[in-house]
């Protein structure tokens, strides 16, 4: 069994699977407050190779929505499963303290340079054109944060919860909460890029 991560919709299967059959079960241990569970036989690095008679398949760590995040290239076909990194239908949701949005465009950034001709995400169907949908990806995140950039320009300080309608005004009010999380995930690389700050719950742009 190759787990791309440890969330609860993902991981939780793996232990009963191998209880009944003996499988052995490649990842990456589980961060606290995720898959506790979750206990890989073999724990695998970047770039790691499994071999499964003629088939191989490449472990390439994409931290980000998660941070023991894996996805796993089938090097015959060029096929790249992407669990939660790449969803075909919505985008991720990057939920702080693991979850990192700075990490997550570096990890797709990063797949840019791998030799892929087709994803097969862990929700909806198998996407084409692989460095176009990873492309349109940045842009769309780089396109949210200068909207949460325009926000915080308007409100001069604000919450998460001040942030969110002004920043997600394109997305159905009863997703906002999801919203927040990734909201935040910006935030967080705009203090770590020396953009906007924090004072406790609020927070500013730094004026260059």
């Amino acid at each position: 069994m190759l787990c791309t991560h440890t969330h609860l919709d993902h991981s939780p299967a793996a232990a009963a699977i191998k209880a009944a059959t003996g499988a052995k079960i490649f990842g990456r241990p589980a961060p606290k407050g995720q898959d506790a569970t979750f206990t890989p036989d073999e724990v695998l690095e970047d770039g790691q190779r499994i071999q499964v008679g003629a088939v191989s398949l490449k472990a390439i760590h994409t931290p980000g929505h998660a941070s023991n995040h894996l996805c796993y290239l089938l090097e015959q076909t060029k096929m790249l499963f992407t669990g939660d990194h790449i969803m075909q239908g919505s985008t991720v949701v990057i939920n702080p303290p693991d979850g990192n949005m700075r990490a997550y465009l570096a990890s797709l950034e990063r797949l840019l340079a791998e030799d892929v001709a087709i994803l097969a995400p862990g929700h909806g169907y198998l996407i084409g054109e692989p460095r176009h949908e990873i492309r349109r990806l940045v842009q769309h995140r780089m396109k949210r944060e200068g909207k949460v950039i325009a926000a915080l320009r308007t409100l001069g300080e604000a919450s998460v919860g001040e942030l969110v309608p002004l920043a997600y005004d394109d997305v159905p009010a009863r997703l906002h909460g999801w919203a927040a999380r990734s909201l935040t995930a910006h935030l967080h690389k705009l203090i770590a890029e020396g953009a906007a700050r924090a004072k406790g719950e609020r927070f500013t742009l730094v004026q260059s």
